[in-house]
């Protein structure tokens, strides 16, 4: 009776230990805060807030486990939308690092985009990836975070090594441990892999195929981004939708009703 007992006992203990290894990792109370307070920071513009219901910056960061005390990557900030987030969050404790392409342009665009936040961004830094070499500025197993938004697409639409040595490159600066967040258009499963090359859209198996073959594991995914009104099938691509809008007016009640792309939210772990 008693084997019994402990036997039961250890099946009772590895359930639980098993349901909490599947949980996903949840950020921190102080996390939270500081991700709310930086989204909710009165030096954001009205446009970037207006978007805030298509891209729901705190669920999405609080799922990646970013913190205010970590150094964060963002490849290929663009305008900075989650720039204005991310680097007055991460001046007073942590370090906010915006990643582009090894490129004279490029890199002064990015230059300029932290230049123009003055003291908000203070600590922030630039540097540059080559997809060729799976090389960057970022020293190797120095970042906590590495956050890409809607470019893996353009990985893949550009070709060659183009998405795969980029993605090693954000292996290489992980720390082990490490973070890889990944938002991009969902194209599903059973739509002709053909698009992937010119709608703008990518299948998540195509996103877990490349960054497991630069070594990292899927940790999970969120739903947060999805939005069920798309149907992925436009003639202009996701640029159809807001806020590009690529028709301009033909039919823009429809897109804006639509809003932005259904997206795919994935968490990749560098393994220990």
């Amino acid at each position: 009776m008693r084997a019994r007992t402990l036997r039961y006992a250890l099946l009772a203990t590895l359930a639980v230990a098993s349901s909490l290894a599947a949980a996903p990792l949840a950020a921190s109370p102080a996390a939270d805060t500081a991700i709310g307070a930086a989204v909710a920071d009165a030096h954001r513009s009205e446009a970037d807030r207006a978007r805030d219901r298509y891209r729901h910056p705190v669920e999405t960061l609080e799922f990646f486990g970013v913190r205010p005390d970590q150094t964060v990557v963002e490849f290929l900030p663009g305008g900075g939308w989650y720039t204005a987030i991310l680097a007055p969050m991460l001046s007073a404790q942590g370090h906010y690092i915006g990643l582009v392409m090894h490129d004279p342009k490029a890199e002064g665009s990015l230059g300029k985009l932290l230049a123009d936040g003055g003291e908000r961004y203070q600590g922030a830094a630039s540097a540059w990836v080559d997809p060729a070499t799976a090389a960057s500025s970022v020293p190797d197993g120095s970042a906590d975070v590495v956050l890409t938004f809607r470019n893996a697409h353009n990985l893949i639409m550009a070709g060659g090594n183009t998405a795969s040595g980029t993605f090693k490159a954000f292996f290489r600066m992980l720390k082990p441990g490490g973070v890889l967040g990944v938002v991009d258009h969902h194209l599903p499963e059973s739509a002709d892999s053909a698009a992937e090359m010119k709608s703008g859209y990518l299948k998540q198996s195509t996103v877990v195929a490349l960054a497991t073959a630069a070594g990292f594991k899927l940790a999970g995914e969120s739903a947060v981004n999805a939005n069920p009104k798309d149907t992925h099938d436009w003639a202009g691509g996701v640029w159809t939708l807001p806020p590009r809008l690529q028709l301009g007016d033909q039919d823009k009640a429809k897109y804006l009703a639509i809003g932005e792309s259904d997206r795919m939210t994935l968490k990749f772990v560098k393994p220990q």
